[in-house]
């Protein structure tokens, strides 16, 4: 018998298939059952119009046997088979595909599913087999086929019997055992069932095997082994079923169990999309996060099938990092079975899916939002964070997106707003979008500038996370409100007449702040009269692009290697706390002791602030010295 090299011209090309597009060798079988499904899909179709078929859709089956003495596992089909010629040109020739050919030979269009369309699947399983045996008998032939190869110098073609009937058995000799690879794993009938259950389950016809149970009777009596044909299968994926089929409870199950979590989601997205993308998708909104969410260990991903076969469990780019918490599924007829990993993030079709995706996302947490608040409010508290981290990192190109999602706990009534809410509520003369920094909103009720904006009438959003005030940085503004910190020196909230009182005093005293500014000359670029300060004596503002919120943020952090960022600070005055009069004299009087006050008031600015101050000695000895005199 002639030994035919393969048509696909090496093995170097067939090595090169194998181990670049496959990145698991148990994918074997999900492709040799995908090519078992489409040749009864074949079959079947054929059924639909032909009686001389005489089955129907009850009558098909893939089945599957192991034998371990022998070290062969089998699957076979009872599909429409392949001739002679089948076998030459599509396991004769490397990516050549006879389902995409019965396809267009049937001019079927998009609207019958056929899986293994792409033609280089079967050549997965020499990843695990040193010889691959293929048995055929096509429908309407009389004469059965058996094709042979192992996988190197090519293949061999010969007549054989088959009297089971048409369809296909394919055999798989394993390789030996090595101290890297243990091929034996895939004789064990859990791993098995392991395999179908996590890459085929919603393959629509059964797939069967006989599987053994030990059953345990009596104490001291032997167990019992029975053996039984059973489907390993569920065949319906719940995201094919229309959506008046199911209820509440059935997508909360499917989530738990599919998911591993104990806890129902908040909310579910059930779509389906035909047109330049066609797919079902259906996505979880999970009530918690997991252990390693917030770590670098965590890894996004939605599940990614292909006519229910599926591709890849985790797939990222079907999410961007802001809507990372999100679960789910998505099934597309448009991509391969094989495709890698790389190509797969060139795929034009899954950028069009993650797009539709990330808008069906965005809109069902608008809708959570607008209709049951609390519920929103109880997920934006353990996954809000995000949306912050999102728009920093994306460099404000998630805004649209995400804007309207943010809350933030506001002056107002101490509750979470929206800022759709704020603008809603700015009174007639407000310019600006008002916010403060501090670790909780305790500490921030408690800063001195609060007390003067407050009492204008304004309201003010409360920042204690620490990516809020970088992430609104990002964003510049909200429907055309630009954000202004109330510590930012420019902070505008005085009338005419104030402003024009103070420009007198700053220039009538611009001796005495040029002095003390000179005491604490490396602490401050400047020190001023204060506009934003009515009962308390002192505080700071920061002038430049880095605020003082944002100082202590980079500087806390871990790989901060020891290079300090500054803000460019102000120590501010209120010309209307008795503070400024003791100053004055000082001043006129005693300018060594205004240079300690200086720093006493620096200090207690850099407290106030919640900031550590660089020398708590000379804060003491000097608090010590003016509580006895």
């Amino acid at each position: 018998m002639q030994t035919k090299e393969f048509k696909a011209e090496s093995k170097r090309l067939l090595d090169m298939m194998i181990n670049s597009i496959y990145t698991h060798k148990e994918i074997f079988l999900r492709e040799i059952i995908s090519n078992a499904s489409d040749a009864i899909d074949k079959l079947y179709f054929k059924s639909l119009t032909d009686t001389s078929v005489g089955m129907k859709k009850s009558d098909f089956a893939i089945n599957i046997a192991i034998d371990k003495e022998n070290r062969t596992l089998t699957v076979s089909d009872n599909g429409i088979g392949m001739t002679e010629e089948d076998l030459e040109n599509n396991l004769g020739t490397i990516a050549n595909s006879g389902s995409f050919a019965f396809k267009k030979d049937n001019d079927l269009g998009d609207d019958v599913d056929i899986i293994g369309q792409f033609g280089v699947g079967f050549y997965s399983t020499f990843m695990v087999a040193k010889e691959v045996t293929v048995v055929t008998k096509a429908f309407g032939s009389d004469q059965a086929y058996k094709w042979t190869s192992d996988g190197v110098e090519g293949y061999t073609i010969e007549e054989c019997d088959k009297p089971d009937g048409v369809g296909t058995t394919i055999t798989l000799k394993l390789k030996d055992d090595t101290d890297d690879e243990k091929y034996s794993t895939y004789l064990d009938q859990y791993q098995i069932q392991s395999l179908v259950k996590k890459y085929s389950d919603y393959i629509r016809f059964p797939i069967r095997m006989e599987v053994e149970h030990t059953h345990y009777n009596e104490e001291g009596k032997e167990p019992e082994v029975h053996k039984a044909i059973e489907t390993l299968n569920s065949m319906t994926p719940i995201w094919k079923k229309n959506k008046s089929e199911l209820k509440d409870e059935d997508y909360n199950n499917f989530y738990m169990e599919k998911f591993g979590d104990y806890e129902p989601p908040v909310t579910h997205i059930h779509s389906k999309n035909e047109g330049v993308a066609t797919y079902d998708a259906l996505l979880y909104i999970p009530a918690r996060a997991p252990f390693d969410y917030y770590s670098k260990d965590y890894e996004k991903g939605l599940q990614l099938y292909s006519s229910g076969v599926m591709i890849m469990e985790k797939c990222a780019d079907l999410l961007p990092d802001w809507f990372s918490f999100v679960k789910g599924v998505v099934d597309s007829e448009d991509l391969s079975l094989n495709i890698s990993r790389e190509l797969l993030q060139q795929d034009r079709q899954l950028k069009i899916i993650a797009k539709n995706l990330e808008k069906s996302i965005k809109n069902e947490l608008a809708k959570l939002l607008k209709n049951d608040r609390e519920k929103y409010e109880k997920f934006y508290s353990v996954f809000g964070l995000q949306f912050k981290f999102g728009i920093y990192q994306s460099y404000g190109a998630a805004n649209e997106t995400l804007k309207d999602l943010l809350m933030f706990p506001s002056s107002f009534d101490g509750k979470n707003v929206t800022l759709k809410e704020y603008v809603s509520r700015m009174k007639e003369d407000q310019k600006e979008i008002y916010y403060a920094c501090g670790e909780t909103k305790e500490r921030i009720e408690m800063l001195p500038q609060l007390e003067k904006i407050k009492d204008k009438g304004y309201e003010v959003l409360y920042f204690t996370q620490d990516v809020d005030e970088f992430a609104i940085k990002v964003m510049i503004n909200y429907d055309g409100k630009p954000f202004k910190s109330i510590s930012d020196a420019d902070l505008d909230l005085d009338t005419e007449e104030e402003k024009e009182e103070a420009k007198k005093l700053d220039e009538e005293n611009k001796d005495m702040f040029a002095f003390m500014q000179e005491a604490i000359a490396d602490k401050v670029k400047t020190v001023r009269l204060s506009k934003k300060l009515k009962t308390h004596p002192v505080c700071l503002s920061s002038d430049g692009s880095i605020t003082i919120e944002m100082e202590k943020v980079l500087n806390a952090m871990p790989q901060n290697d020891g290079n300090k960022v500054k803000a460019e600070k102000a120590l501010e005055i209120n010309p209307n706390h008795p503070i400024f009069e003791k100053l004055k004299d000082l001043y006129a009087n005693d300018k060594d002791k205004l240079k300690d006050y200086a720093k006493l008031l620096y200090d207690q600015a850099l407290l106030i602030e919640g900031m550590s101050i660089d020398n708590p000695v000379e804060f003491a000895n000097l608090v010590c010295e003016l509580m006895t005199k």
